[in-house]
Parts: structure tokens; C-alpha cells; sequence
């Protein structure tokens, strides 16, 4: 490459108060990342790159010897050396759909791709410790006894004493959330308005009607709340406490207190998805406490991957037991290969975690950073979950989502969440892509807002 392409390419890499070979070797790791620098490119030899960069030959070598260790630079004796992505590096947190490496960029749901290499692992250690499973009869029953222990051992570590018989396993949220409506077969149901659109098509499938209460950035008004859990009395409510879908909003322990009171009040029988609950990304994550006497779905799909279908319910060994006899829990229940794999995965889930957190937070602070100070949209920037829920101001989020179409760039408006068609001038915008994509979905959304 040209002495200008690689200037261009590391931009304005020096850091304030941070080491010259620090500095240089992230910028060249972060360009990489970004598609700046192409993989397979060479690289100026060192005395030229020190001259190019205004820098030390022996930065430059340190840098280099740094970026090789990491695997980021191969160099062959008596050649260049050239820029290369490791294979841990080759994970990525978004699908190629989302990416922009395909025909659009697809964010109309906020969803991971699998981190590879660890999925990759786990699946043959699973395929190695089949055999006992395949001697079996495969009937899927409430599931493995040793995902239900797993599970059931990290409630109990979080503070929740939990039994491996209070655990059932689906294959999903979804599947979750249809069994329990099978089982309850409820003819109103208290939803938040927003919320996670899959969860009203499962709940109008199975004949209940939403009745909404309001949710935003900031939090929950109680008052709808009460008002919308009268009115499924005897039937139940669905929330999403933890890093909302699609608000981001974090209930605090004192209107869960609230919240358990008043279901207990109007007889209503709480489903609390938990699905973006180990998305904390905040500098110190700590989990808030659950809502007492609610009923629990747990799932795989954002931690790890939605192509895992592994979900699991949560409730008293009697409910359990119960559910494990619907008719429904067999078809709703994950493949045995699936499980030994989950149990591969969530056995020691923090080493995938830290890194989708840690970059999820930088893709956030990114996208929050290009549409801050904007006057065309507000929003807060949410302590957890994949997602920016943006209100704007003087534009409707269809007329909104229709123009950023012509800029490859689908997204969700906001009445898709809401139980009464509400929420005309709220978008979505996931975070999940990495920051380059996100100056284009910036760039997309800046045409779009345009009056």
C-alpha cells in the first residue's frame, strides 16, 4: 500500500497520555477491524513506516513485535510484513446482515452472531460426550439434567435458591413464552408499551388481548402499570426489566418491589423475560434483584447466539411439573444436541460475555457519540441491550424508515412494538455493528431525518 493509504487508514492514531507503541499498535488493530486495512495488505518497511508516521524505527518495531505476538501481523524473513485477522478476532458481534456486506444493512432485529470460535469448541466437546445421550430414547422431556442443574445453579449463585426440578427447558424465549401461554391460556395480558414485537404476535396467537402500559428511557409509569395489570386480572403480564427491548430502560429494585405487589393484587400471573439480562453494560455490572414470585424466561439467543435455541422457564417444582405435561412442551422443547452444546457454553459463560460486553459498549459510545447534540432526535444512552430507541422530533418514524431504506439501511419504527399501534415517532437503532458501519447508519439516518 501507498505511503497516503496508510496514513489515511490509521487516521489520527496518536493518543493523549497514551504510549506511542500502544497507540500505534491499536490504531493498526482498530483499522483492521474497521475494513481500513485490508487483510493480506503489506506493509511499509519499518524504517519507511517510522519516516511516514514521524515516529522512531524503534516504535515502530515494538509496535510490530507486539501486533505479531497478538497475531495481528505476520512477517516472513526478508519480506514485508503483512496485516492479517486473527482467528479470535474473526468473531464478530453482528450478523453479514447487518454489517453492510450484503445488499442493505438489515437492523430490524438486534441480534449477535455466533461467536465462533468459542461455539465452534464447544460444539465438538459436546459431539465428544454424545455417546451416553445417543444410547437414550432422545424423548426431550423438561430437559437435560444436566443443562436444568447448570441453570438452575447460576439462579442460586445470583442470589435466587434454585432447584435443577424448578427448571424447564424450550428451544427459545418464544417457545418460552408459547408454552406458558398454553398452559395459561389467558384472555388479556399486560404488556409494556414499548416492547419486543415477537412477544405480541406469540400473545395474540394464543387469543390474549395487550393491554399496554407506558415504558421509556427513564422507566415505568406505575399507574398505567396498575391500570393494565386490573385489567388482565387473573391472566398475566409480560415485562422485560432488564435493559428493556427496545427502551434499554433498567427497572430499579424498588418498583420491582412495586411491581410484585400489585400482580399480587390483581391475581396476575407475572412472565418476566430475561433475555438481555447478562447485557449489562455498564463499567461495574451488577444484577438487580428479580421480581419476587414471577415466573422466569431465560435464553441464549443474545448472550451467546440465536441460532442456539435454548430458552428455559423458571418457576415453582409444581408449575414445572405441570408444564412438563402440556402437550406442547415436547414439540417447544430444544434438540439434545443442542443442550450437550449449551452446556458446553453457559458452563463458563464470562469469557464470551466480557467481550461482547466490552465491545458492545464501545459500538454504543460510538453511535451515541455521531447522533449526540442532534436537535432532530433525543435519547438516552441506555445502560445495557443492543439498542438506541430514539424519539424524534417533527418526522414520522415511517416516513423515516422509508427513506433510510434508500440508503440501504432497514430499520424497525416504532408502532411494530406498541400493543395499540402507538409510538408513531420512535425508532429503533441497534448498536450491534461494528463502529465503521455505525458513521454509515449515522450518515443514513442524518438523510432521513432531513426536512
Amino acid at each position: 500500500m501507498s505511503d497516503d493509504q496508510l496514513v489515511r487508514a490509521l487516521g489520527e492514531w496518536r493518543r493523549p497520555a497514551v504510549p506511542l507503541i500502544d497507540a500505534l499498535a491499536g490504531a493498526v488493530r482498530d483499522a483492521v477491524l474497521d475494513g481500513r486495512l485490508r487483510t493480506g495488505s503489506a506493509l511499509p518497511a519499518e524504517r519507511r513506516l517510522a519516516s511516514v508516521l514521524g515516529i522512531s524505527r524503534g516504535t515502530v518495531t515494538a509496535a510490530l513485535d507486539r501486533l505479531r505476538d497478538g497475531g495481528w501481523v505476520h512477517t516472513r524473513h526478508g519480506s514485508a510484513s503483512t496485516v492479517r485477522l486473527p482467528a479470535a478476532a474473526a468473531e464478530r458481534i453482528a450478523p453479514i446482515s447487518a454489517t453492510g456486506e450484503t445488499s442493505s444493512l438489515d437492523l430490524r432485529r438486534a441480534v449477535p452472531a455466533a461467536p465462533q470460535a468459542a461455539y465452534l469448541a464447544a460444539t465438538r466437546r459436546a459431539v465428544d460426550r454424545l455417546a451416553p445421550l445417543l444410547a437414550q430414547d432422545g424423548e426431550p422431556g423438561p430437559g437435560l439434567p444436566e443443562l436444568r442443574a447448570l441453570i438452575a445453579e447460576r439462579y442460586t449463585r445470583e442470589g435466587l435458591p434454585t432447584r435443577p426440578e424448578q427448571i424447564l427447558i424450550t428451544s427459545g424465549a418464544r417457545a418460552a413464552l408459547a408454552l406458558l401461554c398454553a398452559q395459561l391460556r389467558p384472555r388479556v395480558a399486560a404488556v409494556e408499551t414499548p416492547t419486543f414485537f415477537d412477544a405480541l404476535h406469540v400473545l395474540r396467537g394464543a387469543g390474549a388481548r395487550p393491554v399496554g402500559c407506558r415504558v421509556t428511557t427513564e422507566g415505568w409509569d406505575l399507574d398505567q402499570l396498575d391500570d393494565a395489570l386490573r385489567a388482565a386480572h387473573g391472566g398475566l403480564g409480560y415485562l422485560v426489566p432488564d435493559f428493556h427491548n427496545p427502551t434499554g430502560a433498567l427497572m430499579t429494585a424498588a418498583t420491582r418491589r412495586t411491581v410484585a405487589a400489585l400482580a399480587a393484587r390483581h391475581g396476575v400471573t407475572l412472565i418476566v423475560d430475561e433475555t438481555m439480562r447478562d447485557l449489562d453494560l455498564r463499567d461495574a455490572p451488577r444484577p438487580q434483584p428479580r421480581i419476587r414470585r414471577a415466573v422466569l424466561i431465560g435464553s441464549a439467543s443474545k448472550a451467546v447466539w440465536g441460532g442456539l435455541r435454548i430458552g428455559w422457564i423458571r418457576g415453582t417444582a409444581r408449575f414445572i411439573g405441570e408444564l412438563a405435561g402440556n402437550p406442547l412442551c415436547g414439540p417447544l422443547s430444544a434438540a439434545p444436541m443442542q443442550q450437550m452444546v449449551a452446556v458446553e457454553l453457559l458452563g463458563d459463560p464470562d469469557t464470551v460475555l466480557m467481550r461482547r460486553r466490552a465491545e458492545l459498549r464501545r459500538q454504543r459510545d460510538h453511535l451515541s457519540g455521531l447522533l449526540a447534540g442532534d436537535d432532530r432526535w433525543r435519547f438516552t444512552v441506555p445502560p445495557g441491550g443492543l439498542a438506541l430507541w430514539l424519539r424524534l422530533a417533527g418526522i414520522r418514524a415511517d416516513t423515516v424508515v422509508e427513506r433510510a431504506r434508500a440508503h440501504r439501511l432497514d430499520l424497525t419504527p416504532g408502532p411494530r412494538f406498541a400493543a395499540d399501534a402507538t409510538l408513531t415517532h420512535h425508532v429503533r437503532v441497534p448498536f450491534t455493528p461494528p463502529p465503521a458501519v455505525l458513521d454509515d447508519i449515522a450518515a443514513a439516518l442524518d438523510h432521513a431525518c432531513r426536512r
